[in-house]
């Protein structure tokens, strides 16, 4: 036993009368609360027979997510469990091998040159998909902001991503069953410890969404199964036999397509539908804003030469990203006992790493609570820990489309602010509503065209 083990003790506990009624009343406030009065320090969560860790400190969490030996992505584990209802044994939630091989094959896809190369296509698909928004802009017409914003992203994604194997009324579609899954999980995710068998709200929506996602998407893959051809988007990737000569299985190819199909449409959607609740409470931003997209874009189109320039869209980007990460919670399980800390951790020992925490705890961050995007300003001094902003994850499963959307979500910012200026249905709201991912309140948008908002 080494001399950190004879040291290590055990963590300080929340007990069951404070952290349960925190968590059920507030459970993204409850783990910044907790973080902050930890001070960093690993704490445990007394939830009954479910006492999870919480990490925060940004030391601590670069040892757990670079290291895939200790500390793993159980898909056994209560807060896995629910993920792997609807992506299977997809890359998002396995290990070992087949996580390899999955990442292996999609990996090629989403490295910063290639998403250099799709970004073109990308400015396309997106302006097209914003063209369709002129028409109820000019009739004054209110529609649902997040709605509003996964047209426009699933319009893009589809088109650049599967290859247009994937119609974009049935990602819509597809989209649309992924929201109600987000809601429907989270009594489960409040009650990890509960066994399956005892229904609760919202379980036969979310069964009943993922027969809806197997409807539209199994044909797809049987076709392209059946005759695999050369192109280069996810689906025909996945469905070719692998340098090794493996065929994953129908199964296999499902999981993985969902999985990519939901991280690419759910963290950009997720965190753009931020975006007009940012610019009505912060008017300030906005008009920031709107004079860098102004003086880059003009009244052209959005292009990759234009990106760089957006120093400012970045910044609001990034902050954005701070305060909504769209992977808000992501659980690890200690193998055999460990340390950290100075805490040992025992074998099976759930883990929680909350992005959504750590970037809004006091001890990193001054002001955590107010939006701020000169925090990513250029000439900023680096910040002390590196992990104290990861809202892609970190390690060997960061985000593996990272690159793409600090690419795509610019142009999209830019595309919409250049031609619209926008009005809300009701006051914003900056309280997160829970899910997978993390969204605004619902609201209507009514888009102005720039020579009305002019006027106005």
């Amino acid at each position: 036993m080494s001399e950190a083990q004879v040291v290590a003790g055990q963590a300080r506990s929340v007990p069951l009368r404070r952290a349960l009624p925190h968590l059920v009343r507030d459970p993204l406030g409850a783990l910044v609360h907790f973080g902050n009065q930890a001070g960093g320090e690993v704490v445990r969560l007394n939830l009954g027979t479910f006492r999870p860790y919480l990490v925060t400190h940004p030391e601590h969490l670069q040892q757990i997510l670079r290291d895939r030996t200790n500390y793993i992505r159980d898909p056994e584990s209560m807060l896995w469990r629910g993920v792997r209802r609807v992506v299977g044994d997809a890359v998002l939630v396995t290990e070992g091998e087949l996580w390899e091989s999955s990442r292996d094959t999609l990996q090629p896809l989403f490295t910063a040159k290639r998403a250099e190369m799709l970004i073109d296509r990308m400015a396309v698909a997106i302006a097209e998909a914003v063209d369709a928004l002129d028409e109820p802009a000019r009739a004054g017409q209110a529609v649902d902001a997040i709605t509003l914003m996964s047209r426009v992203v699933c319009q893009a994604t589809t088109r650049v991503l599967f290859g247009k194997k994937i119609p974009v009324p049935d990602a819509l579609q597809i989209y649309a069953h992924l929201d109600t899954i987000t809601r429907t999980m989270v009594s489960r995710l409040l009650a990890p410890g509960l066994p399956y068998w005892i229904p609760l709200p919202g379980d036969r929506a979310f069964r009943n969404a993922v027969a809806g996602i197997d409807s539209l998407v199994l044909p797809i893959i049987r076709k392209e199964r059946a005759d695999p051809g050369d192109g280069d988007d996810i689906i025909a990737t996945l469905c070719r036999p692998r340098a090794d000569g493996f065929q994953a299985s129908e199964e296999q190819i499902r999981s993985d397509v969902v999985a990519m199909f939901s991280t690419a449409n759910e963290t950009t959607i997720g965190v753009l539908s931020w975006l007009w609740p940012v610019l009505e409470t912060h008017p300030e931003v906005a008009s920031r804003l709107y004079a860098e997209i102004d003086e880059v874009v003009g009244h052209g189109p959005v292009q990759r030469t234009h990106i760089p320039e957006l120093r400012y869209t970045r910044m609001v980007l990034d902050e954005m990203l701070r305060l909504w990460p769209a992977g808000w919670t992501i659980p690890r399980t200690a193998v055999g006992e460990q340390v950290l800390g100075g805490v040992r951790i025992e074998a099976g020992a759930t883990i929680l790493v909350s992005p959504y925490a750590t970037q809004r705890m006091e001890a990193f961050w001054d002001r955590p609570e107010v939006f701020d995007p000169e925090r990513f300003a250029p000439d900023r001094p680096k910040r002390r820990y590196r992990y104290s902003y990861f809202p892609f994850g970190g390690g060997p499963h960061q985000c593996i489309g990272q690159y793409l959307f600090l690419l795509e979500a610019p142009i999209i910012m830019a595309t919409l602010l250049s031609r619209f200026r926008f009005r809300l249905g009701q006051p914003a709201d900056l309280k997160p509503r829970l899910g997978a991912s993390l969204r605004p309140r619902p609201n209507t948008v009514t888009l102005l065209p720039r020579e009305r908002a002019s006027v106005s």
